[in-house]
C-alpha cells in the first residue's frame, strides 16, 4: 500500500516526466535529452529493486528501454499516463533479458568434474586419433599427401594449396583424389 507521500511523488514524478517527454515530441530536444536522463534514473532505481542479484547487467537493461521507449514513442497516447507506458515496456523488455539471461543459463551449465574427466578422455582420444592420421599420411607421397594435408586437414582453397606446394591447381586436385584413394585402399589392407 503507498503512503501519501509516495503517491504525491509518484504523480510528481507523472507530471514532470510527461511534461519533458510532450515537449520532446513536439521538437524540444532539450526537454527530450532531459526526459531519457530523468526516466533513466527511475528505470535505474525500479530495475536495482526487481534484479538485486545481477546489478551489473542494469545499466545494459536500461539502456535497453530507453532505445525502446523511443521506438514506441509514437504509439503513446497523451490522455494515458505516461509512467504507466513506459513502465510496461521496462516489464516486458526486463522478461526479454531474464528469459534470454536463462535460457543461457539452461544451455550453458559450469561443468561438474566428471564432465571434465569426460571431455579430458575425448581431447586423449582426438589426439590419439590424429597421430592415426599422421602416421596415415606419411605412408603417401608428397604429390598426394601435401593436398590432403592443406585443403582437407586446413581448409585452405585448392588455389592455395597450389601456390603453396608448387602444384598446378589440376595437380592439387588430382592429388587429393589419388590420394584418399590410396588411404582407403591402404585402411582396408590393414583392417
Amino acid at each position: 500500500m503507498q503512503s501519501a507521500a509516495q503517491s504525491t511523488k509518484a504523480q510528481e514524478t507523472e507530471r514532470q516526466l510527461k511534461a519533458l517527454f510532450l515537449a520532446g515530441l513536439d521538437g524540444d530536444t532539450q526537454c527530450y535529452h532531459a526526459f531519457l536522463q530523468a526516466l533513466g534514473g527511475n528505470l535505474r532505481a525500479f530495475l536495482r529493486r526487481r534484479l538485486s542479484d545481477i546489478p551489473d547487467e542494469i545499466e545494459d537493461i536500461v539502456q535497453e528501454i530507453l532505445i525502446a521507449v523511443h521506438n514506441a514513442r509514437h504509439t503513446y497516447l497523451p490522455d494515458q499516463p505516461l509512467t504507466a507506458w513506459t513502465y510496461a515496456i521496462a516489464r516486458y523488455k526486463m522478461a526479454d533479458y531474464l528469459r534470454g539471461r536463462y535460457r543461457y543459463e539452461a544451455w550453458n551449465e559450469p561443468l561438474d568434474s566428471q564432465q571434465q574427466e569426460l571431455f579430458a578422455e575425448s581431447d586423449q582420444e582426438a589426439a590419439q586419433a590424429r597421430r592415426d592420421v599422421d602416421k596415415l599420411l606419411s605412408q603417401l607421397p608428397d604429390r598426394y599427401r601435401l593436398p590432403i594435408v592443406h585443403v582437407k586437414l586446413k581448409g585452405l582453397t585448392v588455389a592455395e594449396t597450389a601456390q603453396l606446394t608448387g602444384l598446378s591447381e589440376s595437380a592439387v586436385k588430382v592429388g587429393i583424389h589419388r590420394g584418399l584413394k590410396a588411404l582407403a585402399a591402404i585402411i582396408r589392407g590393414t583392417t
